[in-house]
């Protein structure tokens, strides 16, 4: 086949990282990090337990940010000797670490709640609702900034990071109402109960972004790609007599590659039959990274009947 670096696939492809993912994300972790201190603050005088875990859920924002823009960094750093596949999948454990880190940061607030439940503290109302407006205009701003990231084809290390703003800013919804309850019936209960509501938002968004970076790790076949279709169409093609080992997997978000061996049962030219093959996957599947071993051999000595 046509030899291609996996450099030049991600060069021309939908995997190629722009330098404006890393302003998007440098402007966002800047913004995360000035609230957060201000929302820790506020939280201790008001003593809002929605507060301070809107606040843990900005610091895990903020690492999570800051760790998506290394990786980001870090996975264009070119293929060597050792590692031929280059440092693409940084942004995988990027993505698997945010993840993680969002469902320790929701069981530290589910049991810091379940104590408040037991014995409700007085809360300052009126701070806990300006910190929380304060909170959830700078994660609308964040929101803004990283919308291009949340899109199902964005890389999972960038969803990652747009999925922390995400679950922050519905955290800021869950305080603002916990604060105006609190400053008009006077409910305690309020408070632990809008912080638990924020813990399982969070695990919900987490769950996914392990479920699929985990799925990568594992080298799963895209969720996306179906493999017996992707056998059918290679065999579809005229002159393929059998195809086997046929693998398909993720080396990154939007970066699938293909290994197969493909037998040849006609006089045709394997450089054309795997130009055509090449051409097939790339337009249906769009699998660009693509290895095919290729053997010659009469349909009869193959016991193949097309």
């Amino acid at each position: 086949m046509e030899a291609r670096t996996l450099d030049a696939v991600v060069s021309r492809g939908r995997v190629s990282r722009r330098p404006r993912d890393t302003t998007r994300l440098a402007t966002t972790l800047a913004l995360v990090c000035v609230y957060m201190v201000a929302e820790v603050a506020g939280g201790v005088v008001a003593n809002s337990l929605a507060l301070l875990a809107d606040a843990a859920h900005m610091l895990g924002d903020a690492g999570a940010l800051g760790l998506a823009l290394f990786a980001l960094w870090f996975a264009r750093r070119p293929a060597t000797a050792k590692h031929t596949y280059g440092f693409h999948r940084t942004e995988i454990l990027a993505a698997l670490a945010n993840g993680a880190t969002l469902i320790a940061i929701a069981i530290s607030i589910i049991v810091e709640a379940y104590g408040r439940f037991r014995a409700p503290p007085p809360v300052r109302a009126g701070l806990m609702l300006t910190i929380a407006s304060g909170g959830l205009a700078v994660n609308l701003v964040s929101l803004w900034v990283l919308h291009e990231d949340g899109r199902g084809d964005a890389s999972l290390n960038l969803r990652g990071a747009w999925l922390h703003v995400v679950t922050d800013t519905l955290g800021s919804v869950q305080a603002i109402v916990a604060g105006m309850l609190l400053s008009i019936f006077g409910w305690r209960w309020v408070d632990p109960l809008a912080s638990i509501l924020i813990a399982l938002l969070v695990v919900f968004s987490a769950w996914e972004l392990l479920r699929s970076a985990t799925a990568v790790l594992m080298e799963s076949a895209p969720g996306h790609i179906d493999v017996d279709e992707v056998r059918t169409a290679i065999l579809a093609t005229p002159g393929v007599g059998a195809v086997d080992d046929l693998h398909v997997w993720t080396i990154t978000s939007g970066l699938e590659a293909l290994s197969a061996h493909v037998l040849i049962c006609d006089d045709r030219s394997p450089r054309v039959l795997l130009n055509d093959i090449r051409a097939m996957l790339r337009t249906r599947f769009r699998i660009d990274h693509v290895t095919i071993q290729v053997e010659s051999e009469s349909c009869d000595e193959a016991g193949l009947h097309p």
